[in-house]
């Protein structure tokens, strides 16, 4: 697989957190040839953006099966019933509210993405396609979120 970034996020974060991601305001610094891909993209009111976690780290020994957030109130669970950033490929995926666009920066809230964080692609929300009316998750992802956003 051969991807390159599209772009790269400038945000206040420069490491990874586990609480209060909704209220973070960041940009997308979309490269200068990529710009003209962003027309009409303003009358979205949220957009999800794909991200390289470039700072993240993969060890199975202690990444493939974990408490989320290291939290031992959480239960042990495999990497892929986690959002985590230690994962066998750094991809990120977050959906945000676009609050404005210039030229080629868009500004957002509420990215999990760190500053410098390589920006692979960008799509529009559609709620026809991302909205799940009546999810099921487990009791602890409720815990494990409360203060994530």
């Amino acid at each position: 697989m051969n991807c390159q970034p599209i772009g790269i996020v400038k945000s206040p974060l420069t490491d990874g957190v586990d609480k209060g991601w909704g209220e973070i305001r960041s940009e997308i610094h979309v490269f200068k040839q990529f710009a003209p891909g962003l027309k009409g993209i303003e009358s979205f009111s949220h957009i999800i953006v794909i991200f390289e976690m470039h700072k993240s780290s993969w060890n199975a020994d202690t990444d493939l099966v974990r408490h989320p957030q290291g939290r031992t109130d959480m239960p042990l669970v495999g990497i892929f019933v986690q959002r985590a950033k230690h994962r066998p490929n750094p991809i990120g995926v977050t959906t945000v509210q676009l609050i404005g666009v210039h030229e080629n920066v868009l500004q957002v809230k509420g990215p999990d993405a760190i500053d410098g964080s390589p920006v692979l692609d960008a799509k529009p929300y559609f709620p026809q396609y991302e909205k799940v009316t009546n999810p099921r998750t487990p009791e602890w992802v409720d815990r494990l979120m409360s203060e994530y956003f």
